[in-house]
C-alpha cells in the first residue's frame, strides 16, 4: 500500500507520534513486514538453528501485563517454550525486580481455563463460533450506530493500543471511554493536580529521611509497588530513614514501618491537621502558603481536638510531628483508606498540606514532566468510571459496549445494580483471556492472546522522570491459533470502518513496525530503521523523554468535617493485597497457594479482627462471622490479629468469584466489594471503598478450616529476636562503621 494519499499530519496521528515535529523522509513506506516472516519450519534439533543450543534458554525482553504498573520483563525461552519470567534491568520502573504476580504471568499463559475460541450468544448460551462470524456480527450491530450509543470500558491503557482504541471510538463518533481500576490513586492524582499543578509528581523516597503514609501501601499495591520498593531500599540505607504508617489494617508497607498507627477510616485528614498544628505551634513552621480558611482549620486541631476526632493518643501525634521535623527532608503520602471515604479528597488534601508546611515540594516531591506523545500517554483507571458507567447502563444510554481488561460485574458493589443494568445494553462484546463474570454476560466473546504471545507498547502510569515506551513482544508462538492480540482485534475493527487509513497494515505487528520506522529521528541516535527496531526489541524499551514542567504550590481551600470516625459501628475494609490484586488473579493456583503477606492464609478468604473485638463477639481464629451491611452480607472465617483497628473488620479482595471463572477460584471465599454501600467521595465521585458500616456477629461454624502457614505470632516472653537501638545500628552497621 502507498501512504502518499494520506496527509502527513494524519499519518503521524495514525502512528501515534502526532503533536511533535517529527521528521519523516516520506510517507510512502513499505508495509510488507508481517508476522508471516516469523514463520518457522520445525525441524529436529539434530539440525538446530546456529543461535540455538539445545537445553540452553534464550532471554527476550517484554512487558508484564499482570497489573497496570508496566514493569519490564525478560522471558527465558527454551525449545520454543517460555519457562521463566524475571525483571528487566533496563526498565526504570522495576530495575530487574519482579513481584509474585509478575512471576505468575507464566501460569496465566499456560492456564488450562483460557478461552481459545470466539463465542456468540445463541439464546441463553454462548456457543463456539469462527472469527468471521464474530466480526460479521459486530459489523452488523455497529454499522449504523450513533456515537452517543456506543462505548468502550477498559482497564488502564496506553501506548499504541490506546492510539488505536481512540481511533476506533473516533471512527464511530463516540467519546465514551470508561476506564476502570478498583485499585487506584485517583484522588491523590486529583489533589496533586489541584495543589501542585501536576497529577503525577515524582516521589523521592530515596531523598527522604522520614516518610509518613496515610494508607498508601507503596510496597504492596499503591501506584508502582516495585519501583517504590527499590526506592525504599535506598531510603533504608544509612542514614536509615524512618517510616510511619497510619492505616485501619496492616498492609505490607505497615509491616515494614518503624511506627504503625491504627486509624479508623475517615480520620486520616484530622490526624494530618493535628500534626500540622503541632508543626506550626510547637516547631515554628510556616503555613503562609495555605488559604486563610485552611490555616484556621489547622489552628482548631489542638492535641485534644485531634484525639477527640481520631482516638489517637496526643503523645503519639506529637511524636509523629517531631519526627517529621527532626528527620528532614520528609515525605507524606495518602492512599487507599484515606482516599476511600466520602471525604477522601479532604483527607488527601490534608496530607498534602503537611508536605507544603514541611517544605517537601521541590525536595522529595518533584515534577515528573509530561510524556512527549499525548496520544500514547497512559489513561489511568478509577472507580468513578465504574459508578458513571453503572448509571449510564441503568439509564439505557448505550446500545453497544465493548469491554476489555476489566471485570466490572465482579468489582461493582451489588448496590450499583450493574449486573442487572447490563440487560439494558442490547449488544455487549468482551475481549478476554478467561470466562469471568463479565464475559459470561456477553453477546460476543473474543479470546485474547496471552501477554507472552502478544505484541504491544506500553507507557507506565508512574515513571521517575523518564519517558519510556516499553515493548511487549511475543515470547513464543500462541498456544491456540484461535486467539488474537488486542492490537490485532482493534486493527481489524478499524479496517472495517476506515479501510483507506489502515488497509496497508497486514496485522498489528506490521502497524508497530511502521510506527517505529516513523519515530522521530532524534530517538534513533543515528541507527537505521532495522538497527533501531532490533535495539528496541533487545533492550525492551525506548526513552523518548518528557517535556519539562515544574511544580507550583496552589492554595486550595477545603473543609474537613469533624467527628468523622466517631461512629460506634464497625467499618468494613476491603483491603488490597499483592497477590490477587482486584480479583483478576484468583484463577492462578500459584497465587492461591502463596501465603498472604500478613495473615499467611492460603486458598481462602478471611476477616481480620482485633483481639478485643473478637472477645466481644465471642469468636476465635477459624470461627465464622457474618458481616452484614445495608446491601447484603457475607460469611467468612476469622483471623484474630492485633494489626487492625478495633472498630474495623478487614476482608482482603480477590476471592468469591462465580463458578465459571476458573476451576482454581471456584467456591473460594467471599467478595468483600459486593456488600459495599454506594457512597462516593463528594469532590471526585470516586467510590468510597472504606465507608461502609457493618454489623458483625458470630455465625454457625463452617466445616472448613482456616488454612495458613506458620504458627504462633508471639515470642511468649522468650528473646528469640535481638534488637538494637537505631544509634547503635548506625555505629556498627551503618555508614559510620569503620572496619
Amino acid at each position: 500500500m502507498s501512504f502518499s494519499k494520506i496527509k502527513r499530519r494524519d499519518f503521524l496521528k495514525i502512528m501515534g507520534w502526532s503533536g511533535v515535529g517529527a521528521t519523516l523522509a516520506g510517507c510512502d513506506m513499505p508495509t510488507t513486514v508481517t508476522l508471516e516472516e516469523g514463520k518457522e519450519k520445525v525441524v529436529s534439533y539434530l539440525m538446530p538453528e546456529e543461535y540455538v543450543i539445545p537445553g540452553v534458554g534464550v532471554w527476550y525482553a517484554s512487558t508484564c501485563q499482570q497489573c497496570p504498573s508496566g514493569c519490564g520483563i525478560h522471558g527465558r525461552v527454551r525449545e520454543g517454550r517460555v519457562l521463566k519470567l524475571e525483571g528487566n534491568p533496563e526498565s526504570s520502573i522495576n530495575k530487574g525486580r519482579l513481584c509474585q504476580m509478575g512471576q505468575a504471568g507464566l501460569q496465566a499463559h499456560y492456564n488450562p481455563d483460557r478461552l481459545t475460541k470466539p463465542k456468540i450468544r445463541r439464546g441463553s448460551s454462548l456457543v463456539d463460533a469462527t472469527w468471521e462470524e464474530a466480526y460479521g456480527l459486530i459489523a452488523e450491530k455497529t454499522a449504523n450506530i450513533s456515537g452517543s450509543k456506543f462505548a468502550w470500558m477498559t482497564g488502564s491503557v496506553s501506548g499504541h493500543q490506546s492510539v488505536l482504541l481512540q481511533a476506533h471510538l473516533e471512527s464511530i463518533g463516540s467519546g465514551n471511554h470508561f476506564v476502570h481500576e478498583s485499585i487506584n490513586n485517583a484522588i491523590w492524582s486529583k489533589v496533586s493536580k489541584d495543589m501542585l499543578g501536576d497529577s503525577n509528581p515524582r516521589l523521592r523516597l530515596d531523598k527522604a529521611q522520614s516518610v509518613l503514609s496515610f494508607g498508601a501501601d507503596f510496597l504492596g499495591t499503591w501506584s508502582s509497588p516495585l519501583h517504590f520498593s527499590t526506592e525504599y531500599a535506598k531510603f533504608r540505607t544509612s542514614p536509615r530513614g524512618t517510616l510511619i504508617q497510619v492505616e485501619p489494617n496492616m498492609s505490607l508497607t505497615g509491616a515494614n514501618a518503624d511506627l504503625w498507627v491504627a486509624s479508623k477510616p475517615g480520620t486520616e485528614g484530622a490526624l494530618a491537621l493535628g500534626i500540622a498544628n503541632q508543626l506550626v505551634t510547637k516547631h515554628g513552621l510556616s503555613m503562609a502558603e495555605l488559604p486563610g480558611s485552611v490555616q484556621s482549620m489547622i489552628r482548631g486541631y489542638t492535641l485534644g481536638e485531634t484525639e477527640t476526632a481520631t482516638g489517637i493518643d496526643p503523645e503519639q501525634v506529637a511524636k509523629i510531628a517531631a519526627t517529621l521535623k527532626q528527620r528532614a527532608p520528609s515525605l507524606v503520602l495518602a492512599g487507599a483508606s484515606a482516599e476511600g471515604h466520602e471525604h477522601g479528597y479532604q483527607n488527601v488534601a490534608a496530607a498534602m498540606v503537611l508536605n507544603i508546611i514541611l517544605g517537601n515540594v521541590g525536595k522529595t516531591i518533584e515534577s515528573n514532566g509530561e510524556f512527549a506523545y499525548a496520544s500514547m500517554a497512559p489513561v489511568k483507571g478509577n472507580n468513578q468510571s465504574l459508578v458513571a458507567f453503572s448509571q449510564a447502563a441503568a439509564d439505557k444510554r448505550f446500545d453497544v459496549v465493548f469491554f476489555s481488561g476489566t471485570n466490572p460485574v465482579y468489582t461493582a458493589p451489588k448496590a450499583l445494580g450493574l449486573k442487572e443494568s447490563l440487560a439494558n445494553i442490547p449488544f455487549k462484546v468482551v475481549l478476554s483471556h478467561f470466562n469471568d463474570e463479565t464475559t459470561a454476560m456477553a453477546d460476543v466473546v473474543l479470546p485474547l492472546a496471552s501477554g507472552p504471545e502478544d505484541w504491544g507498547t506500553h507507557v507506565a502510569p508512574y515513571q521517575a522522570g523518564r519517558g519510556e515506551i516499553s515493548i511487549q513482544q511475543p515470547l513464543m508462538e500462541p498456544l491456540s491459533k484461535e486467539t488474537q492480540g488486542f492490537g490485532d482485534i482493534i486493527l481489524t475493527l478499524l479496517k472495517k470502518r476506515k479501510e483507506s487509513a489502515y488497509e496497508g497494515f497486514a496485522d498489528y505487528y506490521a502497524y508497530l513496525r511502521n510506527a517505529f520506522s516513523t519515530i522521530p529521528d532524534e530517538h534513533k541516535n543515528g541507527a537505521s530503521d532495522e538497527e533501531f527496531w532490533a535495539n528496541v526489541l533487545s533492550k525492551g524499551l525506548v526513552d523518548v523523554g518528557v517535556n519539562a514542567t515544574s511544580l507550583k504550590v496552589k492554595g486550595v481551600a477545603f473543609d474537613l468535617p469533624k467527628q468523622l470516625g466517631n461512629s460506634s459501628e464497625m467499618v468494613l475494609a476491603p483491603a488490597a493485597r499483592l497477590s490477587f490484586w482486584d480479583g483478576r488473579h484468583a484463577n492462578l493456583p500459584w497465587l492461591q497457594e502463596a501465603p498472604d503477606q500478613i495473615s499467611k492464609v492460603v486458598w481462602d478468604s478471611w476477616a481480620e479482627v482485633h483481639p478485643s473485638t473478637a472477645n466481644k463477639l465471642g469468636v476465635k481464629e477459624g470461627d465464622t462471622v457474618k458481616i452484614a451491611s445495608a446491601q447484603g452480607d457475607i460469611n467468612v472465617k476469622v483471623y484474630v490479629y492485633k494489626g487492625v483497628h478495633p472498630d474495623v473488620i478487614a476482608v482482603p479482595l480477590g476471592q468469591g468469584h462465580d463458578a465459571g471463572f476458573s476451576r482454581y477460584a471456584k467456591d473460594r471465599g467471599v467478595n468483600s466489594l459486593s456488600i459495599l454501600d454506594p457512597k462516593v467521595d463528594k469532590m471526585t465521585g470516586e467510590l468510597a471503598l472504606y465507608s461502609t458500616n457493618v454489623k458483625v456477629s458470630k455465625a454457625a461454624k463452617s466445616d472448613d478450616v482456616l488454612v495458613r502457614f506458620g504458627g504462633s505470632e508471639t515470642q511468649v516472653g522468650r528473646k528469640l529476636v535481638s534488637t538494637v537501638p537505631a544509634d547503635v545500628y548506625e555505629r556498627t552497621e551503618g555508614g559510620d562503621h569503620v572496619a
